[in-house]
């Protein structure tokens, strides 16, 4: 049987087209979120309070123009018996919090200047009935997504912020 020189041409091509699948570079991974946490208190006893301080800076050199941003307990921090605390307080530099979401959604005043900050904190209080213990803590995360550029970029993500140890009084 007779080979074409068509059928020669497709073969030759196969080991080509594999090298250049084989060499492309790998996708990019977003950049890191410019976001920083802090919690004031490394502990806080049942019936008292403790603010997360959230501040997200401008890396860019446009506006971000749209921020969504949430903050809720970890699931370690869901799974203690027990335990019971609830946000109380919540807002600076933005233009408020949402009530129907476990931290608030930040809801920041936008557009944020290339190189500017603004801040977002959540006070919350620890049930005077709350468990309490050596090993019980109140851990939260951050799930943060914003845009830039005219909304033809974003960037979002999760960030673990340790939050605070509730020892027994």
């Amino acid at each position: 049987m007779r080979r074409t020189h068509l059928s020669r041409s497709a073969l030759a091509a196969i080991p080509a087209a594999a090298g250049l699948l084989l060499s492309a570079a790998p996708a990019q991974a977003a950049a890191p979120l410019p976001l920083t946490a802090v919690v004031d208190r490394a502990t806080t006893t049942p019936g008292g309070s403790f603010t997360l301080a959230v501040t997200l800076t401008n890396p860019y050199d446009t506006p971000i123009q749209f921020v969504y941003q949430s903050v809720q307990p970890t699931y370690p921090t869901t799974l203690e018996p027990g335990l019971k605390f609830t946000a109380t307080a919540c807002g600076t530099q933005t233009n408020g919090c949402s009530e129907n979401v476990h931290g608030g959604i930040a809801r920041y005043n936008v557009p944020l200047a290339p190189g500017a900050s603004s801040s977002f904190s959540v006070t919350f209080t620890v049930a005077k009935d709350s468990a309490c213990g050596p090993s019980t803590r109140i851990d939260l995360y951050t799930y943060l997504y914003y845009e830039y550029n005219a909304g033809l970029s974003n960037n979002s993500g999760i960030v673990n912020i340790p939050g605070t140890q509730v020892p027994c009084a």
